[in-house]
């Protein structure tokens, strides 16, 4: 492990934690994330981005195009952003995937879904599923498409990839994930079991978090809790999680799912690194060790340009 890592967990833990634990309005939450991103995450240079509409039918969904400097094929990174589906946005996410776009030389798609309390389930899910269809309806080729995402976009790639494969339709070449949410019940024995370990994200807070999502609808709907979907015919996955993270028995759990389910999937498991690190690609070796390592499974997948 690296040196920045204890100090990195240290400033969460006594910085960013508390700010987590205090802050109770979500514009508020998402003004925090939205400056932390001007100012400490950084695309490599030669990256362009712009903003983009993706149609589908009536729906009109805008996203930010990431674009690398040595842009070489045509694979797309179709990443949905997390934030506990309360605040981020692909702003905030954008560097870290220009990042990994950089070393697949593919360009990347963030769409933008709404967010709650403003509007709950199941806008974001429904943005998120206009968005997809918006990008093949371009012309892009799914197999040519990795999607990837963190947390609560985690939650909504998965929930995604189940809807795909439920429908016998086309499918992405793989999905990652980031520490993702897979269980709204929080029935992980981790997430009480970790939650002084976890020097980011804060349990007590999270079913506040997640009843502003809900709006009253059942945490067990498989749409909402992907442990519970159904991913029968469904791609590979890749998922990774630190060990002392609140969410880590929901990769644990999701990745044996997957597998019952006869899925491709791997998960690797860090020590001690904070809930979506690879975010902190620009301080923190080990996030650049992470998005190396899902350059790699990328390439080996059968669908992606110059795949096996």
């Amino acid at each position: 492990m690296s040196i920045m890592r204890p100090l990195l967990n240290a400033y969460l833990r006594w910085v960013e934690k508390p700010r987590l634990r205090r802050t109770t309005d979500p514009a508020t939450l998402r003004r925090a994330l939205e400056v932390q991103a001007k100012w400490m995450f950084f695309s490599p240079r030669g990256t362009q981005q712009s903003w983009q509409v993706l149609e589908a039918g009536q729906r009109r969904i805008d996203a930010l195009e990431v674009v690398p400097k040595n842009l070489h094929n045509e694979g797309v990174i179709f990443y949905i952003h997390g934030g506990g589906f309360v605040f981020g946005s692909p702003r905030t996410h954008a560097a870290m995937v220009a990042h990994l776009a950089k070393r697949l030389g593919a360009r990347a798609v963030l769409p933008q879904y709404r967010l709650a309390p403003e509007a709950p389930f199941p806008a974001a899910v429904n943005d998120v599923r206009a968005a997809w269809d918006g990008l093949l309806a371009s012309g892009v080729d799914p197999s040519r498409v990795i999607v990837g995402g963190d947390s609560a976009g985690g939650t909504l790639a998965l929930g995604l990839l189940s809807a795909l494969a439920g429908e016998g339709g086309v499918l992405p070449a793989g999905v990652f994930c980031l520490s993702p949410l897979t269980d709204m019940t929080f029935s992980g024995e981790s997430f009480q079991k970790n939650s002084d370990s976890d020097v980011y994200l804060v349990a007590e807070r999270a079913d506040e978090m997640t009843d502003m999502y809900l709006n009253g609808h059942s945490r067990t709907n498989p749409r909402i809790s992907p442990l519970l979907a159904d991913f029968t015919g469904a791609g590979p996955v890749w998922i990774t999680v630190g060990d002392t993270e609140i969410l880590y028995d929901d990769s644990r759990r999701m990745a044996a799912h997957l597998s019952a389910s006869s899925v491709d999937v791997t998960l690797i498991e860090k020590h001690d690194l904070p809930h979506v690190w690879p975010i902190m690609q620009a301080l923190l070796p080990e996030g650049r060790q992470t998005l190396d390592e899902i350059a790699h499974w990328v390439r080996q997948l059968p669908g992606w340009p110059g795949g096996n």
